[in-house]
């Protein structure tokens, strides 16, 4: 299943009754910690808010079928199971990787009976996407007639992957990765909760930081590992793992406990109380094999290795660069941050040295913004590994500050009259626009016309170097600025 807090669903299965009812005490921890009101919903506010159509759906007072599109681990299938619950129906889910028309028949053929005794059928259907288009047009007149009350869930686009006829008799509506906030917030409520560890473990800062970053905004993913690093803690421990969902021993099951948990043998002695046993980096790490990154977001690693990033780039180290890149994509730093410094790099660093520069950083943001981690670290890359092997120039740089230096000095001077609004009344009088020459009127698209104010005339801001693209600007910007410039005594002398 592809939803908040599901285990795969075997092969050909069909789920009937419902989502909320309480998960046997052995089921994974990721499955009993399923929200079962709308309360325990983390993340999705900008579906959950007052009077929103899902919120009404989930609290029963709605009825339409809904498309969920978002990625995995962010609430799909908890949702289905509160609108199944809320509506007071009978629950049946299709995994379309195993089910096919017939599957699909069966189930609204039941519904069909059911609707006649007055009882609603929440269908719902995982990875929707990949019906064939005749399984998804077999549910079109059930959804159109509410002979089922559809929630289909899919990571794709469902304006890409869902025929016309099924997505208008559906609200779309897009789910989004869950933050970093939203995930802790998972971990600690499964770590307190008695549904899930009750309190039997402790979770150290840096380890916690470590499984919401190997999360990626996947809270069952979050869970998984973080049922996985308790077994090894409970392990380390020398714990017997069922002790991790068994009861509290009783004192008088054994005589050598007194009950004050200390052994009569000891009972003169001070044993200081342990407590639960600490999940720590190691466990984690252990549990999942991945080594922690030490990078803290709003720390010196932050900064140090977003500090080395850039100056790798800016040094031409391609492999440097692409290094701290992984380390922070692997410590789950935000892609927009990385988006952004890659887009300032391209014009401080790199500038007309190469002014496609600009525009791989550009689209690399916009691949972040359109689709997302953790497709869009192969943007990220690439815009990185253009920006390091690029020629280098600081000249955009020097240029803007010598610029706003001298404006901040008071070097500002008067527009000259011919380059002056000319187009509202009495503009004529006052001198403005009046011998103004037109450059695409010549035939170079080039001539002699005073631009600069008097006191800036003949001052050079911008410094090609000879570096990549800027070789041929340097040599083209000389003979632009002698023929610009070669009027400018005698506009002065008026």
């Amino acid at each position: 299943m592809d939803g908040l807090f599901d285990p795969p669903a075997p092969a050909g299965s069909v789920t009937t009754g419902s989502l909320s009812s309480p998960p046997p005490a052995s089921a994974p921890l990721a499955v009993r910690m399923r929200p079962q009101s709308l309360d325990e919903i983390v993340g999705q506010e900008h579906l959950l808010g007052a009077g929103s159509p899902l919120r009404r759906l989930i609290s029963g007072s709605g009825a339409a079928s809904v498309m969920l599109y978002g990625p995995p681990g962010t609430g799909k299938t908890t949702m289905a199971g509160l609108i199944s619950k809320a509506t007071g129906g009978r629950f049946e889910a299709l995994s379309a990787l195993s089910a096919g028309v017939k599957e699909v028949r069966a189930v609204i053929d039941v519904a069909r009976r059911r609707l006649v005794d007055g009882q609603q059928t929440v269908l719902f259907i995982d990875e929707v996407h990949r019906f064939s288009k005749t399984q998804q047009d077999a549910l079109l007149d059930a959804v159109e007639n509410r002979i089922v009350l559809l929630v289909a869930a899919t990571t794709e686009n469902p304006s890409f992957s869902v025929v016309a006829p099924l997505l208008s008799r559906s609200l779309v509506l897009q789910l989004r990765p869950l933050g970093s906030e939203d995930i802790r917030a998972v971990l600690g409520r499964a770590i307190d909760d008695p549904r899930g560890l009750g309190g039997r473990v402790r979770v150290a800062d840096e380890a916690l930081d470590h499984l919401v970053a190997v999360a990626g905004g996947d809270a069952r993913r979050a869970l998984t590992a973080l049922e996985a690093s308790a077994d090894a803690a409970l392990r380390h421990d020398h714990q017997p793992v069922s002790d991790l969902d068994g009861p509290e021993p009783d004192p008088d099951d054994d005589p050598g406990i007194s009950e004050s948990g200390v052994g009569e043998s000891d009972a003169g002695e001070h044993t200081p109380d342990v407590g639960p046993p600490t999940i720590a980096v190691a466990d984690v790490e252990a549990a999942i094999d991945r080594a922690a990154v030490r990078y803290d977001r709003d720390g010196d690693q932050h900064y140090d290795v977003t500090s080395a990033f850039i100056k790798s780039i800016r040094g031409s180290d391609v492999d440097a660069a692409l290094h701290y890149l992984a380390r922070m994509i692997v410590a789950g730093e935000d892609p927009r941050f990385i988006a952004r410094r890659l887009m300032i790099h391209a014009s401080e660093d790199v500038g007309m040295a190469d002014p496609t520069a600009l525009q791989t950083a550009v689209a690399a943001a916009q691949v972040v913004a359109l689709v997302g981690m953790p497709e869009a670290r192969l943007a990220l890359t690439q815009a990185t590994i253009h920006l390091a092997t690029a020629p280098k120039s600081g000249a955009v740089v020097s240029a803007i500050g010598a610029a706003v230096s001298d404006v901040e000095a008071g070097k500002s001077g008067t527009v000259p009259a011919h380059l002056r609004d000319g187009h509202y009344a009495g503009a004529k009088d006052l001198g403005n626009a009046i011998g103004y020459r037109y450059p695409h009127n010549d035939p170079d698209g080039v001539l002699a016309q005073q631009y600069a104010p008097d006191e800036l005339v003949g001052t050079d801001y911008y410094q090609p170097t000879d570096h990549g693209f800027e070789r041929e600007i340097g040599a083209r910007l000389g003979r632009l600025r002698s023929i610009v410039r070669a009027g400018a005594g005698r506009l002065r002398g008026r």
